[in-house]
């Protein structure tokens, strides 16, 4: 897209939950209308339950090379995250695939801080965590570093499901010397721009991406599935402020609308982006972007 080259790193693919418990305000009806439209890679019939992933996106533009998510990471415990409990795969052998060895990423940008956007800030060298990508710098918002700190007096709505994840995947970050907080916005480099989109958690963030005529963005959580483009209104019983998350959804999806801007999701499966459009309120998918 302009000077701006993109590709996807899969991490894993999983069956989650049934549709009316992951997205707990979905319209019955509205999803019985719909949910022919997310078949076969959104949503098995046969078990009614909603299919994922996780990926990372990697974007080389001016020499850097940067990483949007970092996805659930090996060997990491979380006990109340059974799907992600001691997870191992080859995302590394992936990511080289795609002609990226880990010394070659300049910034990693944590779009949040939950435990499936920031497992691969770092590996188990030994008995310790050290930074996965040693020449980079990790973009995380201070709302979100602030919220999830061991010392913070937050009381999480997901309660212990995002127990361990500071301490093994921000601090060793942090000692490191690589750790850079930003509030409000940020020049990632020429072209890239986080912008604060909170409600799923305090700080959480979107990147956008202009180059010559093209325009997209990396949207995170504010999407865990297609079927919140048809209701933007609807959360996932993840998000910590469900008013705030619903009016950055809207606002994203209207900026997306408006720019012809190609919206790349953190968890949808199918190596898609989507191209939205918009009437009023109401969005829908326009069609579905060339990506692999």
């Amino acid at each position: 897209m302009g000077r701006v080259t993109i590709d996807r790193v899969l991490e894993h693919e999983m069956a989650t939950r049934p549709p009316l418990q992951m997205f707990p305000g979905l319209d019955p009806a509205g999803w019985e209308a719909q949910r022919s439209r997310f078949m076969p890679d959104h949503w098995d019939p046969a078990t009614d339950l909603l299919q994922s992933c996780v990926q990372t996106w990697v974007l080389r533009t001016g020499g850097e090379t940067v990483l949007v998510d970092t996805g659930i990471g090996n060997d990491k415990s979380r006990p109340a995250l059974p799907a992600f409990d001691g997870l191992r795969t080859d995302f590394l052998d992936r990511l080289r695939a795609v002609g990226v060895a880990p010394e070659d990423v300049t910034v990693v940008v944590n779009t949040h801080l939950h435990a499936d956007h920031v497992g691969w800030n770092t590996r188990l060298d030994g008995d310790e965590w050290v930074p996965t990508f040693p020449n980079a710098a990790y973009l995380v918002s201070r709302a979100d570093y602030a919220f999830w700190h061991p010392d913070a007096t937050s009381r999480p709505r997901i309660g212990n499901a995002n127990d361990n994840v500071f301490t093994d995947s921000v601090l060793p970050i942090e000692r490191a010397g690589q750790l850079r907080l930003w509030g409000g916005s940020h020049q990632v480099t020429d072209g890239l721009r986080l912008e604060l989109a909170p409600g799923h958690t305090p700080g959480s963030s979107v990147v956008t991406l202009e180059s010559g005529a093209d325009r997209a963005v990396f949207v995170g959580d504010l999407l865990h599935h297609p079927v919140q483009i048809y209701q933007p209104d609807v959360n996932s019983c993840f998000c910590e402020d469900p008013v705030t998350a619903r009016a950055s959804r809207k606002h994203l999806l209207a900026w997306a609308a408006d720019h012809r801007a190609l919206v790349f999701p953190a968890h949808l499966r199918g190596g898609t982006a989507a191209e939205v459009r918009r009437s009023a309120d109401t969005f829908a998918i326009r069609n579905w972007g060339p990506t692999t």
